[in-house]
């Protein structure tokens, strides 16, 4: 029998899908060669030198889980993330970027731009902006050269219920 996915999550399922998104985006940078680290500052959530270049990205990540029905539901970034990203990566010499990571049942999506480019998309506004997750703008950042995408399938073939 397969999980429903409206069943409550853990007490603790935000701290956890947060790890997991970062280690999820860390894996796959790695997986491409660029050298990475997790670091525990405010504002980033990695430092990652891309291969073949010489520039180093500080990077937010943004992890959100979605129960059936919620799968479009946007992912709202207050306002003052926005500064912690810039402060912290004027801090270490890095280029702000964001990594959304989107649990959405069977896929988990996982996207990375500049900061600078996000803001293009979705304009900061007072209480913050937003990533947009509906099947227009998944099919916008597919087409975006500056939007890194990737995502993976999963299923349960067998739980506890």
């Amino acid at each position: 029998m397969k999980p429903d996915m409206d069943i409550a999550k853990s007490s603790r399922h935000s701290k956890i899908a947060g790890d997991f998104g970062e280690a999820l985006v860390l894996y796959w940078l790695s997986k491409y060669g660029f050298e990475c680290a997790r670091v525990d500052h405010t504002g980033i959530d990695l430092i990652a030198r891309r291969p073949r270049a010489n520039d180093v990205l500080g990077i937010s990540v943004k992890t959100r889980t979605r129960s059936t029905g919620a799968e479009k539901m946007f992912v709202k970034i207050p306002a003052d993330d926005f500064d912690k990203m810039e402060n912290a990566c004027a801090a270490f010499g890095c280029t702000p970027y964001v990594a959304v990571v989107v649990d959405a049942g069977a896929v988990i999506r996982a996207f990375i731009t500049s900061l600078t480019h996000f803001l293009q998309l979705f304009p900061r506004t007072k209480s913050g902006s937003g990533w947009r997750m509906s099947g227009k703008h998944l099919a916008r950042y597919a087409k975006d050269p500056e939007v890194v995408m990737f995502e993976m399938h999963a299923e349960t073939k067998r739980w506890w219920f």
